[in-house]
C-alpha cells in the first residue's frame, strides 16, 4: 500500500499520474515559524510528515513532500491573510526566486519490526529557478479575491491560468507545482515499488523535457 502524506490536491493529482493505487492521509505537523536553509528545511519537513503518518502504518510505503519558496534570504510560506498574500506577490513581481521541493519516502517496516519503529527515510530534493512576470496590482487583487494564494507557498501557483504569474522557469516544472515527479519515481523505485510502467507520456507534457529525467 502506498500512502501520500499530504493534504495538497496538487500533489494528489500529480501522484495519480503514476497509475499506482494510493491512500491520502494528512500529516499532523506544525510548519509555522520554521527557519533554516531552504533545502534543509524542506527535507526536514518532508521527513517529519512521512514519519507522522508512517508511525501508525508500518506496513505501508509513505511518500511526503514539502515545498519552500526562497527569495533573497527569506522563506515565503503560505500566506495567512490577504495582506500577507499581497505583500508576497508584490515582492516576487518581476523578480526571480528559488523553489525547493523535498520528497521523502519511508519504505515498509521490515518483517518483525515493532509497531511504530523508525524506518530509514529515502530523501531527495529538486530546485527550480522561477522568474515572475510584471503582473499588475489589479491582477494581484483579483487573485486574492479568488482565494487562490492562501494554500500555496509564495502565494502563487505556476499552473494558475488566470493570474499566469510565471514568465520563465529553469528546472523541473512539477517541482514548482509541489511534487517533482521524476524524483518521486526514483525514490519509490528504491523503496521497492514497481514503477516500470511509468513513461513520460503518462505524466505532464513538461515532464518529457524535464532536466530531472536524465539526472
Amino acid at each position: 500500500m502506498l500512502i501520500l502524506a499530504s493534504a495538497s490536491p496538487r500533489r494528489r493529482e500529480l501522484l495519480a499520474r503514476f497509475g499506482l493505487p494510493f491512500e491520502v492521509v494528512e500529516p499532523q505537523v506544525d510548519e509555522r515559524g520554521l527557519e533554516g536553509r531552504p533545502e534543509r528545511l524542506a527535507r526536514r519537513l518532508a521527513v517529519a510528515k512521512a514519519r507522522a503518518v508512517a508511525a501508525s502504518r508500518p506496513q505501508a510505503t509513505v511518500l511526503a513532500a514539502d515545498t519552500v519558496v526562497a527569495f533573497r534570504g527569506d522563506i515565503l510560506g503560505k500566506p495567512q491573510d490577504a495582506a500577507e498574500a499581497e505583500a508576497m506577490l508584490r515582492r516576487l513581481r518581476g523578480r526571480s526566486h528559488r523553489v525547493v521541493t523535498a520528497v521523502a519516502v519511508l519504505p515498509p517496516a521490515q518483517t518483525g519490526a515493532r509497531w511504530g519503529g523508525r524506518r530509514r527515510p529515502l530523501i531527495d530534493h529538486a530546485v527550480t529557478r522561477v522568474t515572475m512576470r510584471r503582473y499588475s496590482d489589479a491582477e494581484i487583487a483579483a487573485s486574492i479575491a479568488s482565494s487562490n494564494p492562501f494554500d500555496k507557498a509564495g502565494a502563487y501557483a505556476i499552473q494558475d491560468e488566470r493570474l499566469s504569474p510565471v514568465e520563465a522557469y529553469d528546472g523541473c516544472y512539477c517541482n514548482v507545482v509541489g511534487l517533482p515527479l521524476w524524483t518521486a519515481l526514483r525514490l519509490l523505485s528504491r523503496a521497492g515499488l514497481d514503477i516500470t510502467h511509468v513513461t513520460p507520456e503518462r505524466l505532464l507534457p513538461q515532464c518529457a523535457v524535464c532536466p530531472l529525467l536524465v539526472s
